[in-house]
């Protein structure tokens, strides 16, 4: 909502200075050139507001200029779903998976299509475990300023590895960084793509990133039912990720919580 509140602004700032610029210029002649200048220097702040809110938009987990996008789902049931992004990566993989299947839950993978094609053993592997496999482009490029086909091709070859891997439930797409605009937004709306962001992400948080200890808390502290994880547990560097995932797992079972793929809990709030 705040997002939402915050493009609104934007543009009411932006329609307000350019109705002062025309009063200006078709005000009485001898006022036109100072206040003018004066609109001018407005307008030149307002732009350089605006555009600086438009990036914040671009990167917001709670707006997005068209298509449907779930940063969480509202409902009473304690479920969460766990999603990771990036990967496969073959040396951490398995490691993951084993901690999953002994905890008897499934989650979503937002994978990118060249590990996948690097790694479609991989791929393979998570899929035939039952998880649910999410697009994260192929290249995991920012979506800024991309023509349509651009877009369309980061986001199609990976679909075709996600099929490739054995994969048939619904495809949902997380953007690298969160970060997507004008044609990425409006393509996937024509495509009936849904974006899926998060209302935790406890490793991208820089002071608690490296402790295991401090990224359990995190979570349990902050969840809530509905809420959408993300970790990052595919590189030799997220081994406080990895080291924390069991025990958050068990944090929350224990707490009452049910772990679902990311479709599943959009479908609970439909």
């Amino acid at each position: 909502m705040a997002d939402v509140v915050l493009g609104t602004s934007l543009l009411a700032v932006l329609a307000a200075v350019l109705l002062a610029g025309a009063r200006a210029l078709f005000g009485p002649s001898r006022t036109r050139l100072r206040m003018a200048g004066r609109v001018a220097l407005a307008l030149i702040i307002a732009t350089a507001g605006v555009g600086i809110g438009v990036y914040q938009l671009t990167k917001s987990r709670t707006f997005q200029l068209a298509g449907t996008l779930v940063p969480r789902v509202d409902t009473a049931e304690r479920v969460v779903a766990l999603t990771f992004d990036d990967g496969p990566n073959p040396a951490h993989t398995d490691e993951v998976l084993r901690v999953l299947d002994d905890a008897d839950i499934t989650a979503t993978f937002y994978l990118t299509g060249a590990e996948m094609a690097e790694n479609p053993a991989a791929a393979r592997a998570i899929a035939g475990a039952g998880h649910e496999l999410g697009n994260h482009t192929y290249t995991h490029r920012r979506m800024y300023f991309l023509s349509t086909d651009a877009a369309s091709a980061e986001i199609e070859r990976t679909d075709v590895l996600i099929r490739d891997a054995g994969y048939a439930g619904p495809i949902t797409f997380r953007p690298p960084g969160c970060k997507r605009f004008l044609s990425v937004p409006l393509y996937l709306a024509r495509t009936d793509r849904t974006t899926v962001t998060w209302d935790l992400e406890p490793d991208s948080i820089g002071e608690i990133a490296d402790d295991s200890d401090a990224l359990v808390e995190h979570v349990v502290t902050n969840v809530r039912p509905g809420s959408i994880i993300l970790m990052h547990v595919m590189y030799d560097a997220r081994a406080a990720s990895r080291e924390a995932l069991g025990r958050i797992i068990g944090e929350l079972q224990a707490d009452g919580y049910r772990f679902v793929t990311v479709s599943e809990l959009i479908a609970l709030g439909e």
